[in-house]
């Protein structure tokens, strides 16, 4: 369970606040429902307290997540696949989606990781781009609540890792000043 004013991360929609625990009647049963207010976004949605595993509701994530994810971005792509047709992107964007739904955020920075592998080796679709923009939005917006950075930082320091790829990046959040830094060795 969570509490009041706590910040979770709704799959697919980013960071939202629980502004109020609301119970209502249905189907002649009262449940009780989390009101979640996004951060990023003019949106507030009801989920049952009941539903929060099924809708993959998490809390999030901790600085140790968040360094896990700059060392996965810091290595090498592994290969997509040499076929980058569009009937292949059909096939990657369903499991892209899954992972999304998923709320993973090791998911999602693969996800990410991946099109930018794509994107070295041919002109992203719009759909790829849009699927780029998406998690690159989701991974900012978590990495700069959890280390107490500004979105537009967060957002910076996630590109530094495809600049150049013969660079070694080391990224600390750091629990002291809760702020990113950046090694280029």
């Amino acid at each position: 369970m969570f509490s009041l004013d706590e910040k979770v991360v709704y799959p697919g929609h980013g960071v939202a606040v629980i502004s109020r625990i609301v119970e209502k009647k249905v189907a002649g049963q009262t449940i009780k429902l989390y009101e979640l207010k996004f951060m990023n976004a003019d949106m507030t949605v009801l989920v049952p307290t009941h539903n929060l595993a099924a809708v993959g509701i998490r809390k999030l994530s901790s600085n140790e997540s968040i360094n896990t994810i700059f060392e996965m971005l810091s290595e090498p792509a592994p290969q997509v696949s040499n076929d980058l047709t569009a009937s292949n992107w059909n096939k990657r964007n369903k499991e892209y989606q899954c992972k999304l739904r998923s709320g993973n955020l090791k998911e999602i920075c693969k996800i990410y990781r991946d099109l930018h592998y794509i994107a070295e080796h041919k002109e992203l679709s719009f759909g790829e781009k849009g699927l780029l923009q998406q998690t690159e939005s989701l991974l900012a917006e978590e990495i700069s609540i959890v280390t107490k950075v500004g979105a537009e930082k967060a957002v910076e320091h996630l590109r530094s890792f495809f600049r150049k790829s013969d660079r070694v990046v080391e990224a600390i959040a750091s629990s002291e000043d809760s702020s990113l830094a950046t090694r280029h060795v």
